[in-house]
């Protein structure tokens, strides 16, 4: 995994109310910023006006830009957990429709700001905060899956712990790339080739009505 740019860490993590309101003001401000002017435009100046901040305000929060977009993208991934994962029906016939599930709500996560998206995909630089963020959610999310591949009568995969990070890194990065340009490829069709191809691949060639025999451990 690359290092991580030591120019890009907050300069000052709120302790009070007033301190993380302002925090937020001034990446909601940045977040519109960079979706209406672009990166290159997107001037901490012009985002300390959106936020009716000083610039000197700005700078005790954020040493640059990049610093307030890699913050942008930690809480873009943290805002991506999975929370209906748990409530899934499980039994047997219903792989196509978990799979679906976890297909849209990548989507789903995913549809608010397509300008803002593609910036944060092509320009954030790596931060120690986005480092971690990224470590984390890539765990907690394969295990989230590893766990209901487990559960399903339906899977049939050589390996739990490899398809399930094949199953996240698939449908997270081919997200990203549609969801920054979503006029590239209808929405609706992606969504339903990603489910027949990852479903395909979790029945391992099995007929789930045949009576074959259960998932291989």
């Amino acid at each position: 995994m690359p290092s991580a740019d030591r120019h890009l860490q907050p300069r000052r993590r709120p302790r009070q109310v007033r301190a993380e309101l302002t925090r937020e003001r001034i990446l909601t401000a940045a977040a519109h910023v960079f979706a209406e002017y672009g990166y290159a435009a997107g001037t901490t100046n012009r985002i300390a006006e959106q936020a009716r901040i000083s610039i000197g305000s700005l700078y005790q929060y954020f040493p640059n830009k990049d610093a307030i977009l890699a913050e942008l993208m930690v809480r873009h991934i943290d805002r991506g957990t999975w929370t209906q994962a748990d409530r899934l029906d499980l039994s047997p016939g219903s792989l196509e429709t978990t799979v679906r599930a976890l297909v849209r709500d990548a989507i789903d996560n995913h549809r608010d700001d397509p300008q803002l998206l593609r910036i944060m995909i092509e320009e954030a630089r790596l931060s120690q905060d986005l480092l971690d963020t990224i470590e984390r959610h890539g765990r907690q999310r394969v295990a989230q899956v590893r766990d209901l591949l487990a559960r399903h009568p339906d899977v049939h995969v050589g390996d739990l712990g490899i398809a399930a990070e094949l199953i996240v890194f698939t449908v997270e990065t081919n997200t990203h790339k549609l969801m920054a340009d979503p006029r590239t490829v209808p929405v609706e069709t992606f969504e339903n080739e990603l489910v027949d191809m990852v479903t395909r691949y979790l029945r391992g060639g099995h007929d789930i009505w045949s009576g074959d025999a259960g998932p291989v451990r």
